[in-house]
């Protein structure tokens, strides 16, 4: 039996590339683009569309966010949904809380908790993060 590892899949409304490589900025890793207009989709696409991304991914050792900019229907900003950063030192979580939430906005700053250490914000994008840091996953 395999576990199945769970990645965040956002979706964007044109700015996937820009997005995509800020979190790269902030968090590292590998990113690599397929894009609607070298994609075997080209044909089935608007012509506006040849530039948008058609599937994206970011690949650290211990995260793969993926994204988009092609919708099915109306893009609607929630609430319902959070990229949960579970962090390995308190330097790691404040770090990648202070580079996320630049130009964003800040719901809950870092505090203690009885597990850790946790925080929320809206990115400049307007993605939710939380980023935490367990007690018992804390290395010092």
């Amino acid at each position: 039996f395999t576990m199945a590892k769970l990645n965040p899949y956002l979706t964007f409304g044109g700015n996937c590339r820009e997005t995509m490589n800020y979190y790269r900025e902030c968090l590292g890793g590998e990113l690599s683009f397929i894009v609607v207009g070298e994609s075997p989709v080209a044909s089935q696409v608007p012509a506006s569309m040849k530039d948008h991304i058609l599937h994206s991914s970011l690949k650290t050792g211990e995260l793969e966010l993926m994204a988009t900019d092609m919708q099915p229907e109306k893009l609607n900003e929630g609430n319902a949904v959070h990229l949960c950063l579970v962090c390995k030192t308190e330097e790691e979580t404040r770090q990648l809380f202070e580079k996320l939430s630049d130009g964003g906005k800040v719901k809950q700053p870092i505090h203690e908790m009885f597990f850790g250490l946790i925080g929320t914000l809206t990115d400049k994008f307007g993605k939710s993060w939380i980023v935490e840091c367990d007690k018992n996953r804390r290395v010092p």
